[in-house]
């Protein structure tokens, strides 16, 4: 795939403030006009179609071919060393209620299509749940054993163990119904402008995909290879970290992992790759 011509950082900056992203979607209340992913004129690169699904790109497509190569070869891919590990507590007895995840849900393949769904609004708790909120809502009410800490490696590893089943197939969120509201709060969070620089997530993931800003090529910002191992961090990764970490780039407050804003705002970036395939473990820069 041909990337747009690299910008500099102070005509990148200029361009964002006063130029492509200058107007609030939601400014004046014209929710309906918010353009999810930018079209773009460049062809997917040769080998690379099976990462593309209409005008959504997964962030594979813009990585280089040392990094391609690390993520198709799960020998080498540095996220497996996670995955191993929860291979093994899958079958492992923890908690007061005598249980493994194996107890209730079989062989670990039987969660192939799951990681797909996910994040998802559950009736039974009346809220929206990501793949780390239902990993730790099985071991406290059904194994009875201590939640994981978000971003521990047991929680990292357990998550990106069951998306696993699904890699290749399709995301497919769904966002009708009561999963609606968390969706329209999750689209409204990724337009607004915060923080110190005044920048909405769109500014960079929309209006700028495809261009430099310093040493990071912007991609379209999707989610469908999280938790991720990223070469930045020498460790995998979930959507929420990557979420602190933007907010701190523009220098905005950044939020709790878990915090309902992340939550819906992960519905609505995994919803703009919906028809993707998972990617989990994924490898970036």
């Amino acid at each position: 795939m041909k990337m747009s011509k690299a910008k500099t950082p102070i005509a990148l900056a200029v361009g964002i403030l006063l130029g492509l992203g200058a107007s609030n979607a939601f400014a004046d209340g014209h929710m309906n006009d918010v353009v999810h992913i930018m079209p773009q004129t460049d062809p997917v690169e040769k080998g690379m179609e099976m990462y593309a699904h209409g005008e959504a790109r997964s962030g594979l497509t813009y990585a280089s071919e040392e990094t391609r190569t690390l993520q198709a070869d799960d020998f080498e891919n540095p996220a497996f060393l996670w995955v191993e590990k929860s291979e093994e507590e899958w079958s492992k007895v923890d908690g007061d209620a005598g249980k493994s995840c194996q107890t209730c849900h079989g062989d670990v393949s039987e969660m192939k299509g799951v990681g797909t769904q996910y994040p998802k609004y559950d009736p039974e708790v009346d809220d929206l749940l990501n793949l780390e909120k239902r990993i730790n809502m099985c071991r406290s009410e059904g194994m009875q054993a201590t939640p994981w800490k978000w971003e521990s490696d047991e929680l990292l590893g357990m998550t990106a163990l069951v998306k696993m089943q699904s890699r290749g197939m399709p995301v497919k969120v769904d966002i009708e119904g009561p999963a609606k509201e968390y969706f329209e709060k999750g689209m409204e969070y990724y337009n607004k402008r915060v923080g110190q620089m005044d920048l909405a997530c769109k500014h960079c993931h929309v209006d700028q995909n495809g261009n430099y800003m310093r040493a990071e090529l912007l991609s379209q910002g999707q989610a469908n290879g999280f938790p991720t191992y990223r070469l930045k961090w020498q460790k995998l990764g979930s959507l929420h970290r990557r979420f602190r970490g933007c907010n701190n780039n523009i220098r905005a407050t950044k939020l709790k992992p878990g915090s309902p804003e992340y939550m819906a705002l992960e519905l609505y970036v995994t919803w703009r790759g919906n028809g993707l395939p998972v990617e989990t473990p994924s490898v970036r820069k």
